[in-house]
């Protein structure tokens, strides 16, 4: 009896595998065609009865209906039946028979000689790339022909790339658009900008595409026709419009920073969300955005916090960019964040005062502190005075304070090719501003402050 939770029974009770099957038996075991004919014919009748059964069945008892056979465990060992030479031959089959009219029965004994090469390249590329997914195999399917005619360039890429992990997951893992825009992504695979760039460096994240043609707006393929979901899954850099990437850290002097870098005509673009790839996304459409394009201001990325999933990955994707890091003692640091005060309940209750207001007690209540004895923000907290319970909480290794220090010097490590500046909260303070922003105006690619502004 049929397992409906078995993808590889499912498939090898398919139609065609069926047909296959009986063919090679035949060859095996020997006998005339009319025999053979016979053969097909019953098992194509009793084939058509079961399938009539089966939706009669599910029809009266819904509950019955198999379950996708993308859900099945073994799913991915079954899309690899779909090119055995069983499976192969009876499609011949089933075209053969629905273009008898046409003359196909002329041609089935070419086609046969033709399943049989096919299916000799798909058992040697199976055979050498054992880490094949179902997504892979489905793009191989979809694409059969053209990966059949390209198949010796195919191999050559794969073959030159394959002690290159990375890079072959995300050709395994785009092979659709790989195979769809093969002509472009082999140029650069085999590019020596490729090689230099990415392969000697051993890059966790290779791009799929050529970056700098992916910045030219002539190019046939570049960012503005790329979808930012499509490009973090292809590993692709953020688009080349911004001029550094800032790490800053709340109470670290990162509000004064964004000031006086908007005071010289850089804008922080923030860099926010969890979820897989988010960060990346935002960015990415903003950047593209004639917001960003029809600008004559300069943009940097800010980062404030390092808690989303596939961070390290969001750091190798940005561009080979300046990193300016803003540090600060972090004794000063954590005394500036406990005494972090708001309006009780925000801007919505603005309380008027006046000089025939007396009432103290109600001025005094419209400031709380913001940060409670477990470390965390509260907007609408009632908490009177800075809590120093919350420096036990602040000093936990899991608070995201602390864990933005631990993983940011990890994260540098992302940034091995970088040029890294780092500068001190004190060096944005008073006097030191001023000199502070020129210099770094000169790395940065911003202009210059203005000295009668101070």
């Amino acid at each position: 009896m049929l397992n409906p939770n078995s993808a590889i029974e499912r498939v090898k009770n398919h139609l065609a595998y069926k047909l296959g099957q009986t063919v090679i038996e035949h060859r095996h075991n020997g006998g005339g065609y009319i025999a053979l004919f016979k053969k097909l014919y019953k098992i194509k009748k009793q084939h058509k009865k079961e399938q009539k059964i089966y939706q009669q069945t599910i029809q009266v008892f819904p509950q019955l209906k198999y379950p996708s056979l993308e859900t099945c465990p073994d799913y991915n060992e079954a899309l690899r039946y779909k090119f055995h030479l069983s499976y192969i031959l009876g499609e011949v089959l089933i075209k053969a028979y629905q273009n008898w009219y046409k003359g196909a029965g002329f041609k089935l004994k070419n086609n046969i000689k033709k399943a049989n090469k096919e299916f000799q390249i798909f058992r040697e590329i199976l055979k050498e790339f054992k880490e094949l997914n179902g997504k892979t195999l489905m793009a191989i399917k979809d694409n059969k022909q053209l990966f059949l005619k390209e198949f010796p360039r195919i191999k050559n890429i794969l073959k030159t790339h394959q002690n290159y992990q990375p890079i072959m997951n995300n050709i395994f893992h785009n092979f659709n658009y790989f195979m769809q825009n093969f002509d472009l992504i082999e140029e650069w695979l085999l590019s020596d900008d490729f090689k230099e760039k990415y392969k000697k460096e051993n890059h966790p994240y290779p791009s799929l595409l050529d970056p700098k043609k992916l910045n030219d707006e002539n190019e046939k393929i570049n960012y503005h026709n790329i979808p930012a979901e499509l490009a973090w899954e292809m590993n692709l850099p953020l688009p080349d419009r911004y001029e550094f990437v800032g790490f800053f850290l709340h109470t670290n002097g990162e509000k004064a920073m964004e000031r006086f870098l908007k005071e010289v005509g850089v804008v922080l673009i923030g860099a926010f969300g969890y979820e897989d790839g988010k960060r990346y996304i935002s960015i990415f459409n903003f950047l593209i955005s004639e917001a960003c394009i029809c600008n004559d201001l300069k943009f940097a990325i800010g980062i404030l916090d390092v808690n989303c999933q596939k961070y390290d990955k969001f750091c190798f994707l940005l561009q080979n960019k300046p990193v300016l890091i803003l540090l600060r003692d972090p004794i000063d640091s954590l005394k500036s964040f406990i005494n972090v005060r708001h309006q009780k309940n925000g801007f919505n209750e603005i309380f008027k005062i006046d000089i025939n207001n007396t009432d103290f007690d109600k001025i005094n209540d419209r400031i709380v502190y913001v940060h409670e004895s477990n470390g965390c923000f509260n907007p609408d907290t009632n908490q009177k005075f800075p809590s120093l319970e919350s420096i036990k909480a602040l000093s936990d290794a899991n608070h995201w304070m602390l864990m933005y220090n631990i993983r940011r010097n990890k994260t540098i490590e992302f940034f091995r090719f970088n040029k890294i500046i780092y500068i001190d909260m004190m060096d944005i303070v008073g006097d030191k501003t001023l000199f502070t922003l020129e210099k770094l105006s000169k790395i940065l690619n911003f202009s210059a402050p203005d000295k009668n502004n101070k």
